[in-house]
């Protein structure tokens, strides 16, 4: 029986942007809940868990998998990804913002935003997957949470 997962996320930390140790951390628990629980199912594989290692090379986000007799790298531009993404970040700074002096309400509407963008953000990720991997809406949500850590800049 085959497990359809990732085992292993690694970063190329040659390619990515400079961090701040905030940004850094972001980026270990990232990887940490992606690991932890995940469907990954890469086209064409017969057999995982695999690895994936990640990187960010001429504004494409790099997937280089590795498993059992199985090796392939996919390119996706993160053009049609910057317009969400800069959107999250910027909704993610405004929640951080009202959680130090806004009412409750303030803080659920903005909360409530920046969940449906975070929902939006994964689902992107997971149609410009279509055809390469197969993942569950958990898998691309968490994902989506390290694509915008690896594309913080410090």
């Amino acid at each position: 029986m085959s497990e359809q997962r990732l085992a292993a996320v690694e970063l190329d930390e040659t390619t990515l942007p400079s961090a701040t140790a905030e940004i850094e951390h972001e980026r270990r628990v990232a990887i940490f809940d992606l690991v932890e629980k995940n469907h990954f199912a890469p086209d064409g594989a017969d057999a995982g868990p695999y690895g994936l290692k990640l990187s960010l090379q001429d504004n494409r986000l790099v997937f280089d998998l590795s498993g059992i007799d199985f090796v392939r790298t996919y390119a996706l531009s993160l053009t049609p990804l910057k317009s969400v993404l800069k959107d999250y970040l910027m909704i993610c700074d405004s929640y951080y913002e009202a959680l130090r002096g806004s009412s409750a309400s303030q803080i659920e509407a903005v909360d409530m935003g920046r969940r449906g963008l975070h929902n939006e953000g994964a689902e992107l990720l997971r149609a410009r997957l279509q055809g390469k991997v197969e993942i569950d809406h958990e898998t691309a949500r968490r994902l989506f949470t390290l694509v915008c850590a690896l594309y913080r800049r410090g």
